[in-house]
């Protein structure tokens, strides 16, 4: 039955923040998984004995996880660390923890990674260059098209470009990055999410969908393109559509995920749906990866006021992908969609 359960690893992010509480938060609840965390022991400790939380940390022998304990494999903090203030000195620390998981997952010691926040300002400042955790871990795997992906029980959103600044949107929306996200995309919201022929509803970029070329011309010389030549190849793809009212109820029902062109054109409206339960899914890697929807909340760290719903539905995600995956590979096996 052990081997049976996914193996987990959570890397809890910037130990000056709220992913320490979440780790001891989630430790005091049975799970249906191997956990393990990759962090300073002493650092656990200390957050568990702020939250007033029981909590045995034990060496990691593959085994499952029970409430009320956390397997851990040791990452030493560069410095120690002080909830709520945060110290360049432990970008490092940061890093290699994440660098430990990433390693264990291409090894295939662990089934997927589940990502606490990290504090991007901080891992720049300490001389690392750094835009977040999609463009990192592709990186580190040798991924050559990584796709964010943030879902709610309600709303899935993927965006063709992430974390950049939004004067050079337009220089990176190019044909090849969108038919190379809009193929990912298909392709992973099946093998991963379990939606076949999912139905892809594509965002203008600028208001209106460019007014026919007299607000903008990406739409024209870019999107309409890429989007007749995927529905000629196969894809049920829609667009371009005006993102102001796209994400009404009624255009929604028609589609499984909305993809916009940057950061701030889709998640504001996915966060205001679920924050604090949507998970962030990375698709395009050869490993597993969800994360919280959230940041670092320095100023919730040690106090107990924090949510864990969105860390919860992390875990939960990356054991539904990981099942799904396995089930493939048994015929007869079949896995019902997730919301």
């Amino acid at each position: 039955m052990t081997q049976e359960l996914p193996r987990i690893v959570l890397t809890p992010g910037e130990p000056a923040g709220i992913g320490p509480d979440l780790a001891v938060l989630l430790a005091q609840q049975e799970l249906p998984c191997r956990l393990v965390v990759i962090a300073d022991r002493a650092l656990l400790q200390a957050r568990a004995a702020m939250l007033n939380r029981a909590l045995q940390l034990t060496e990691w022998h593959d085994q499952p996880h029970h409430a009320g304990t956390l397997a851990v494999l040791p990452q030493p903090l560069s410095t120690p660390a002080q909830a709520g203030v945060v110290d360049a000195a432990n970008a490092s620390y940061v890093l290699a923890s994440l660098d430990r998981a990433v390693d264990g997952c291409v090894a295939r010691h662990f089934d997927a990674l589940v990502t606490g926040p990290v504090h991007k300002g901080v891992i720049n400042d300490a001389g690392f260059q750094f835009s977040g955790h999609t463009e990192y871990l592709a990186q580190r795997t040798g991924a050559n098209c990584p796709v964010m992906l943030l879902a709610t029980s309600v709303l899935r959103v993927a965006l063709v470009t992430t974390h950049l600044p939004l004067s050079e949107v337009s220089h990176r929306l190019t044909p090849q990055r969108l038919e190379q996200v809009a193929t990912v995309l298909a392709s992973e919201l099946e093998s991963k999410l379990g939606i076949p022929q999912p139905r892809i509803a594509v965002c203008g970029l600028n208001p209106h969908a460019g007014e026919g070329g007299h607000l903008g011309r990406e739409e024209i010389d870019v999107i309409e393109p890429v989007v007749a030549k995927l529905k000629q190849s196969g894809l049920t793809i829609t667009g371009p559509l005006p993102a102001d009212t796209v994400f009404t109820p009624g255009q929604l029902e028609n589609f499984d995920v909305v993809l916009t062109m940057y950061h701030d054109q889709g998640l504001p409206v996915l966060k205001y749906a679920g924050f604090g339960e949507a998970v962030n899914i990375t698709l395009g890697l050869p490993i597993i990866r969800t994360s919280v929807d959230h940041g670092t909340a320095l100023q919730l760290a040690g106090t107990g006021n924090v949510d864990i719903r969105s860390l919860e539905a992390a875990v939960d995600r990356a054991i539904d992908i990981v099942r799904r995956q396995h089930a493939e590979h048994q015929p007869g096996t079949r896995m019902h969609t997730p919301t």
